[in-house]
């Protein structure tokens, strides 16, 4: 095994990107991009727009193959694997929009995640009764993000805030190692914002959270470590006390309208 794999497969490396590059049509969206997240921390992507930080979170869940470089999840090399089994092994992201079934219900969307632990398949169509053993399961999730109470209520029905708090709740069903939140507090109020840090945190005492996010105070206050993307590539990293004195990400970032 190459010095790399070591590095990569090491106990305190849940996710290891090692020089990767995305090209589209002659545009470089990533460029030679080294990245470790370590196991147990919340580790915050940051960067103007289009810096790379989405396509960085799509390479890593494999949604976008890499033009050149290696992914390693839990040493295990997943370069060439796809999106679906990357989710199985236990990298499991969302996304900015909210990405429930709206007219299921709360407990109804969880179960249908929690489906994937049954060894006969997904059954959309079967009658609620013959899927009853999974509503405890469900009511559990729902009450760790704090909705429980809405259980029968259709995730259309639900305030902004908790759909997202929702959409956490089902992701949690797929029991991930690592969680990527793409930008978890897009659209959110400031009270719904307190609420999914204090949710975020809570995850993240037995988990992996990589994510992207724009609100500083939440990055701030959440990370334990950051890195700053600038046009594709790792501008700084480091704690948010360290970047904030950084002439070039003040310059790049901190100081600028993307704020």
């Amino acid at each position: 095994m190459d010095q790399a794999a070591n590095s990569a497969g090491t106990a305190e490396v849940t996710l290891r990107m090692e020089n990767l590059t995305k090209d589209f049509r002659g545009f470089t969206a990533v460029r030679n991009l080294t990245l470790d997240v370590h196991r147990g921390k919340i580790h915050a992507l940051i960067g103007p727009n289009g810096a790379g930080k989405t396509t960085v979170f799509n390479l890593a869940t494999k949604f976008l193959p890499p033009t050149s470089g290696r992914i390693f999840f839990k040493g295990q090399d997943i370069t060439k694997t796809d999106p679906a089994d990357v989710a199985r092994l236990g990298m499991v992201r969302s996304f900015q929009i909210s990405a429930v079934f709206p007219q299921l219900t709360a407990l109804e969307n969880v179960r249908a995640a929690l489906q994937r632990f049954r060894n006969d398949g997904f059954y959309f169509w079967r009658s609620a009764a013959a899927l009853d053993e999974l509503n405890d399961k469900a009511r559990t999730l729902l009450a760790d993000v704090g909705i429980e109470h809405l259980a029968k209520y259709k995730a259309a029905e639900l305030p902004y805030g908790r759909r997202r708090a929702l959409e956490l709740a089902t992701t949690l069903a797929l029991d991930p190692e690592l969680l990527l939140l793409d930008e978890p507090m897009s659209g959110l109020g400031q009270e719904d914002v307190g609420r999914i840090s204090d949710l975020i945190r809570r995850v993240a005492a037995s988990r992996t959270v990589l994510m992207v996010e724009h609100n500083l105070s939440v990055v701030a206050d959440l990370s334990h470590r950051i890195t700053v993307l600038a046009r594709g590539e790792i501008l700084a990293d480091g704690s948010y006390a360290d970047l904030v004195q950084n002439p070039a990400v003040i310059e790049a970032y901190l100081g600028s309208d993307h704020g």
